[in-house]
């Protein structure tokens, strides 16, 4: 076994261990003795750190020493204290635009719609306006996939787009038009064909027509004489719905059609090292196709706000992320905690010391193109090119919102691994390590971990998963799909709770 460090810029003062079963003490390796284990993912001092010294990855102050740290030795959580949050103030304004790069021209099969979207799957939506009518929907959904769906081949799939919203809220509040145009949005997503179907309670404060104001019908379980007649009237409203979208096809549609939202989540220390670069390189791809592709994550951005701003299109764009980072710093502080409460413990046992360290290795997944548009949470995206989608960081709740934002096609990078899926768009997984690739080899869509060894380069994955986004959109199916895996919504809901 070779020893490999992996250092990102040569300022870095620290570097990463690359083996697979980390690095025992006196291990020599790059110049260092190492004074002790350090396992895989995690950092070595590079030189000598005195007490309060700035320690560097990715040529980015991620903390200051806590203690004496002697070159070799391994620097974790414990010897780190967090740097302040970055000002907002005074902040570079499209100082890093960049040319994307020549046009490319390329098809995907791909689901017209008649709104001009184009949709990646076929899919029979039935969307609620209470939590209290999901288990009567669940039944529903079931008795259709059983009973209906056999005679309509060109239809992938139904399903129910459930939540805990609805009731017990304060639908008036400010803040809660966030879940109610969330849950209109979603129901607009390309890949339900314009087919809307809607089951209500009666009684609750979300209102049909307040969710949907031109709805022209809707099914209300306080209307129906009984369980038996609920299920057959919402059978009976999905056999017209199925027979609309069962005339669908899928036909070749330009590359501009895709919207691609990417996140990350179960993220370890080679998440800004191979998967997430992958990710920014086959996103400045989907840049130059003239496709939409968006990322998110406020926490897991905002340590980086400098470069954000620096590759706004347009002095707005760039206010826009200002305004929409510094609400969620707010929102945060309401609660009473900051943007450190993100780290998990399998952040930190994949040697993930802090959030700036894991916002860091996040941000680069947005590639290197100009931001063109920042989407408020529960919005639409409606600008071409690489969009901000202002998220929390919580995979499902991001993921909610990405789906709402109008994304066809979903990729999830992972290092300590996730069987996150979301059924109504097709959920790519990429594992950041082979280790991971080869323990879920049938749950892993692409493994990047090549990237680490060397074997391939951040440029050429970049290819290879635009190759897979295009054979996934033309209807291959993930590995969540051929397990029928996936996970519910969660909607993001700031308003109070009655």
């Amino acid at each position: 076994m070779t020893p490999r460090l992996i250092q990102i810029h040569p300022a870095d003062t620290v570097a990463v261990v690359a083996n697979e079963t980390g690095l025992p003490e006196g291990t020599q390796v790059q110049g260092l003795t190492l004074r002790e284990r350090v396992p895989m993912g995690h950092k070595v001092a590079l030189t000598d750190l005195p007490q309060g010294a700035e320690v560097r990855r990715y040529n980015v102050v991620i903390g200051f020493a806590a203690e004496p740290v002697a070159a070799g030795t391994w620097v974790n959580e414990h010897r780190l204290t967090l740097p302040p949050a970055p000002d907002v103030n005074a902040l570079p304004i499209g100082t890093a635009l960049r040319d994307p790069g020549p046009p490319i021209h390329r098809t995907f099969k791909g689901y017209r719609n008649a709104d001009g979207s184009v949709g990646t799957r076929n899919l029979l939506a039935i969307t609620t306006t209470v939590q209290c009518v999901s288990g009567i929907v669940e039944h529903a959904v079931r008795r259709i996939r059983s009973e209906l769906l056999p005679r309509f081949p060109n239809v992938d799939g139904v399903l129910a787009l459930d939540h805990i919203y609805g009731c017990g809220v304060a639908i008036d509040a400010p803040d809660a038009i966030i879940p109610i145009r969330t849950l209109r949005n979603i129901a607009a997503n390309p890949n339900f064909g314009g087919e809307v179907m809607t089951v209500s309670l009666g009684c609750e404060k979300l209102q049909p027509d307040r969710l949907f104001p031109d709805l022209p019908d809707f099914v209300r379980l306080q209307d129906e004489t009984g369980y038996d007649a609920m299920i057959r009237q919402i059978m009976t409203q999905a056999e017209g719905h199925l027979g609309r979208l069962n005339q669908r096809t899928r036909e070749d549609c330009p590359l501009s059609a895709l919207t691609v939202g990417m996140q990350c989540g179960g993220s370890d220390a080679f998440s800004g090292i191979t998967a997430n670069p992958a990710l920014g390189a086959a996103a400045d791809l989907l840049v130059r196709a003239g496709a939409t592709v968006m990322f998110g994550e406020n926490t897991e951005v905002r340590d980086g706000i400098d470069q954000l701003t620096a590759r706004a299109a347009s002095p707005q764009i760039a206010q826009d992320l200002i305004g929409h980072l510094t609400w969620y710093d707010a929102y945060l502080a309401r609660g009473q905690v900051d943007r450190s409460a993100n780290t998990t413990p399998g952040n930190k046992a994949g040697g993930l010391s802090n959030i700036v360290e894991k916002a860091m290795g996040s941000i680069v997944k947005s590639g290197t193109s100009p931001i063109t548009a920042v989407i408020p949470p529960g919005e639409r995206a409606v600008t071409k090119g690489l969009n901000y989608a202002a998220t929390p960081a919580s995979d499902f709740v991001c993921g909610t919102l990405q789906l709402a934002a109008g994304c066809t096609l979903h990729v999830f990078t992972t290092g300590r691994g996730t069987p996150y899926s979301l059924e109504a768009m097709p959920t790519l997984k990429v594992a950041t390590n082979s280790s991971l690739a080869r323990r879920w080899h049938d749950l892993i869509d692409l493994d990047a971990g090549p990237i680490a060894t060397g074997e391939t380069t951040i440029d050429e994955m970049g290819e290879a998963l635009l190759d897979l986004y295009i054979a996934t959109a033309s209807g291959q199916p993930t590995w969540a799909e051929r397990h029928g895996l996936h996970n519910s919504l969660a909607l993001f809901n700031p308003a109070p709770v009655t």
